[in-house]
């Protein structure tokens, strides 16, 4: 069984375990050179009850289910429940909760695959299991919450607006970190934060001239 990483997006978490995210991005190449192409989870999901949520591909390590997948043009979309009344999922949802797991990472084999150039294009696999880990390789989840942020008409935090670039812009991690310095009184969480985000493509724009 082959593991895949993926920026988490946590689209909600409350007190009980019930989360949602972004367990599998479509179309983008990430770090490892590979892209999973949309529907390929569509053979594997069909007419399953659930799939075993575990804490760093750990299987002693159970700490819930996912149970129900929707596909998407970004990806594949989980919901779940942590059991947070065992050891393990308590730890989880802290984790989770804090910010402190900050990615998903699928199990899966892959059924159909190919290559296009020096990418190798993922066409079907089999899902085996989602697990909570710290580091995502594939910046799509990451992608999709900032631009949902800027459309809600909102501004991204600074450490948000930072690894957005890095991540999803190919800036170097210097490039980035002077380019959030310099939007920073315009990015959300500052004291000095602008509800215009006019200025901060602005200022964005003299940085990068």
């Amino acid at each position: 069984m082959l593991h895949k990483d993926f920026g988490l997006e946590i689209k909600g978490i409350d007190e009980t375990g019930y989360i949602e995210g972004l367990a599998a991005g479509y179309g983008n190449v990430d770090h490892g050179n590979d892209k999973i192409l949309s529907g390929a989870f569509a053979k594997s999901i069909a007419g399953r009850a659930g799939v075993p949520m575990l804490l760093y591909h750990d299987m002693r390590r159970p700490i819930g289910k996912w149970s129900e997948f929707t596909e998407t043009s970004d990806g594949l979309i989980t919901k779940g429940k942590i059991a947070v009344k065992t050891r393990d999922g308590g730890e989880a949802y802290e984790l989770a909760n804090a910010g402190a797991l900050g990615g998903l990472s699928i199990g899966y084999d892959p059924i159909v695959k190919r290559m296009a150039g020096k990418v190798r294009e993922l066409v079907e696999l089999a899902l085996h299991e989602v697990s909570l880990v710290t580091i995502g390789m594939n910046p799509k989840a990451l992608i999709t919450g900032v631009k949902e942020i800027l459309e809600a008409g909102e501004l991204p935090s600074v450490r948000e607006f930072e690894e957005f670039l890095r991540d999803a812009g190919g800036f170097s991690k210097s490039m980035a970190a002077a380019c959030a310095s310099a939007c920073k009184p315009h990015l959300r969480g500052e004291p000095e934060a602008k509800a215009d985000s006019a200025d901060f493509w602005t200022k964005l724009g003299s940085v990068l001239g």
